[in-house]
């Protein structure tokens, strides 16, 4: 589900559209899947009341570590951070919503970190440090942040060196934005849909 396209601005285009990291819903995941081994194993080991007495406290567990999974989950699938050609957007929620939006052009700089676990399943946190009222601010589960990274200093360098970039793309800049959504597909920055989604925007 992609940032809906209606939000943006009059000359405002996409560079990047993207949900958290998997590692968002990860640690909910693996509980669910413990308590459900968990479960199995020890009424594998226990009979009598024992036995039933295990049966409900493991059935009750699953269920309570499902419903932490779901409500994980679709926080993942509405909460989007987006790079424009004049913005920075980090939103999140449906009902209750949240959300920063930074100017590309109050952006004073990019950095990420990740520890060796982060490192080893392709997640991180971007730093954006802004002029504005924001002053810096922190986005946690970026996939592959180093690639994102990269993506927010072309925003920054276009901006300058465009005036925001203004107006729709001409066909040279819309072959080179292909070209990099191409190249953040195959590295796994974005997913099928996300990159389907894109390349459908940009070509209107």
């Amino acid at each position: 589900m992609p940032f809906p396209a209606k939000k943006l601005n009059d000359g405002e285009h996409f560079m990047l559209d993207v949900h958290p990291h998997w590692w968002f819903y990860g640690p909910s995941a693996l509980f669910l899947l413990g308590s459900m081994i968990c479960t199995v194993f020890l009424l594998g080991k226990t009979s009598g009341i024992l036995g039933t007495i295990v049966g409900y406290l493991g059935v009750a567990t699953t269920i309570v570590a499902g419903a932490l999974f779901i409500v994980q989950v679709v926080k993942w699938r509405t909460t989007y951070f987006v790079v424009t050609n004049h913005r920075l957007i980090d939103r999140q929620g449906v009902v209750a919503r949240s959300g920063v939006e930074i100017p590309i052009k109050s952006v004073d700089n990019v950095n990420f970190s990740q520890s060796l676990f982060e490192r080893f399943v392709g997640v991180g946190k971007i730093l954006i440090e802004s002029g504005g009222k924001e002053g810096q601010q922190v986005i946690p589960f970026v996939a592959r942040p180093e690639e994102v990274q990269k993506v927010i200093h072309e925003a920054i360098q276009r901006s300058r060196s465009h005036g925001d970039f203004e107006g729709a793309p001409s066909f040279t800049g819309v072959a080179r934005e292909l070209e990099r959504l191409e190249a953040l597909w195959e590295r796994g920055t974005l997913t099928d849909e996300e990159f389907e989604a894109q390349k459908r925007r940009l070509l209107g």
